[in-house]
């Protein structure tokens, strides 16, 4: 088990959590096994261009994974970062990869998801923001329409498309002190990335079942579950 790392008053904490918080909920990681969905890679249902050519095939998609999301439930990682966040309010900054609920489930109010919102839908063509969307059933033979004409689509950052938020996760970065990426694997950019835009200025820990393949870019690496490492990492002074 890592030590308890001290937090000072004037520290600001931005949290970076990947798959692997999700994945002790029971949630299957993005991938899955091989990479593959009904013989269809990953990449090829969730894309642009897989929403322009098939539509109701990527809604099959999400609603599969809707499904598999709806009864999860979160684990003690996703506690401790909502205590954590009571705790120091506006000086943590958590930015999730993963699209499900269960930090808000556990009770955070402020958490930034830079892939999207797996229980969200938002127009393709309008700027109509993103709206609360449970159903976990198959979709209906037509895919649904916006007052605009527009199809309703996954609130989902798809391959080729921008993450969300990202000034606001740059300025987080550009602010904390100290830096501690959760589950991830070090592989899916910019994510990857944000350790080394912080190295050199703020405290960088990584927590996960296994290294990262970025984890050279970390000061200290601590391995292990997030749930039983998270609830007693810090200690605020």
């Amino acid at each position: 088990m890592p030590p308890t790392l001290p937090i000072s008053p004037t520290d600001r904490v931005f949290i970076l959590c990947g798959a692997g918080v999700s994945a002790e909920s029971g949630i299957p990681t993005f991938r899955g096994v091989g990479g593959l969905w009904q013989n269809f890679r990953i990449e090829e249902v969730a894309s642009p261009e897989a929403w322009y050519r098939d539509p109701r095939m990527v809604w099959e998609f999400y609603s599969m994974r809707r499904r598999a999301a709806s009864t999860a439930k979160p684990n003690p990682a996703h506690f401790a970062l909502a205590k954590l966040e009571n705790t120091l309010q506006d000086r943590l900054f958590v930015c999730t990869q993963n699209v499900d609920r269960l930090h808000e489930l556990a009770g955070s109010k402020n958490v930034i998801h830079m892939h999207g919102e797996l229980f969200k839908s938002r127009c393709d063509t309008c700027s109509r923001a993103p709206f609360a969307d449970t159903n976990v059933y198959d979709p209906p033979a037509e895919v649904p329409r916006c007052k605009c004409g527009g199809r309703i689509r996954p609130h989902i950052c798809w391959f080729g498309e921008m993450p969300f938020e990202l000034d606001r996760i740059y300025e987080a970065l550009d602010g904390c002190t100290v830096f501690l990426a959760v589950g991830t694997s070090g592989v899916v950019h910019p994510a990857a990335s944000f350790v080394d835009h912080v190295a050199g200025r703020a405290r960088t820990i990584y927590v996960g079942p296994e290294s990262p393949e970025n984890a050279s870019s970390f000061a200290e690496c601590y391995l292990g579950k997030a749930g039983q490492v998270l609830p007693n990492l810090f200690s605020v002074l």
